[in-house]
């Protein structure tokens, strides 16, 4: 390489481990156990299984940058999705420091809800939990979260993403960036609970949009957007065909029975 020309394309040393390895539709370990923010140990299926999808981050609670703007970023996008936190979602951080314990989640948690800006409907809308090094690598191994712990400045690389979870405790989709868009985040989680039955709505919703992993964000379909306004307007025609077929007739049978009949006045 000629002296004076930078070497851009190296990867350094401590961000050659920082990647995300997609596990779509894997089962998460549900017998793993973490420390509430709360106090209590917890199994990880108690905490992720339900009747509503999670929304999991990953963040360790001393982080000077990057887990910060993930959770900044998404309480901003979630700011903007209609359903509340306890509602049709919740929302779980697991820290990958193991020196984080309940009392730094507590703080952490404290923080994120009042970035979030809104009134939970349940006590279970924003869990945190930490845990021992070997279970919180078994799960981010399950996740295909990879990151690694930078000595010299006792930091740890990681990838910027958020992960959606199943109410049986399936992967079903992975966010990334420090920026999340709430229509991406709404469609995300319509998929995440599709495990139950859609509305009318969101089964339109699913029909016009799909996951572009290209682009790592929802995508509107034009394709199918024309054909589903063709079908719309094919049903608003007949409807109003049907109206004023309707409204002739009534008006036909009016003018029948209005005619003078023998003895009236």
């Amino acid at each position: 390489m000629p002296l004076g020309i930078a070497q851009v394309n190296v990867t350094p040393p401590e961000l050659a481990a920082v990647r995300v390895m997609e596990h779509l539709g894997a089962e998460l370990p549900a017998g793993l156990t973490f420390q509430r923010h709360d106090g209590p140990v917890v199994s990880l299926g108690s905490v992720l299984k339900g009747s509503k999808p999670t929304l999991l981050v990953f963040a360790y609670h001393r982080c000077p940058m990057l887990c910060s703007f993930v959770i900044d970023g998404l309480m901003k996008g979630l700011r903007d999705v209609k359903a509340t936190a306890g509602d049709e979602y919740r929302v779980v951080s697991v820290s990958i420091d193991p020196r984080d314990n309940p009392e730094s989640a507590s703080k952490k948690r404290e923080q994120v809800i009042a970035r979030y800006g809104r009134a939970a409907k349940a006590n279970d809308a924003f869990t945190f939990l930490t845990s021992d090094e070997a279970t919180i690598k078994a799960l981010t191994a399950a996740v295909g979260f990879e990151y690694s712990y930078d000595e010299r400045q006792d930091q740890y690389a990681h990838p910027a993403a958020v992960f959606l979870v199943s109410p049986t405790g399936h992967l079903t989709r992975y966010l990334y960036g420090i920026v999340y868009d709430p229509d991406d985040l709404k469609l995300a989680i319509i998929e995440s609970k599709a495990e139950k039955a859609r509305t009318t709505i969101e089964k339109l919703l699913l029909y016009c949009y799909h996951y572009d992993p290209q682009g790592k964000r929802y995508a509107l379909v034009a394709m199918r957007v024309m054909r589903l306004g063709g079908l719309l307007t094919v049903l608003a025609l007949g409807s109003l065909i049907g109206f004023l077929w309707r409204a002739d007739k009534r008006k036909m049978a009016l003018a029948g029975g209005s005619g003078s009949t023998p003895g009236s006045l």
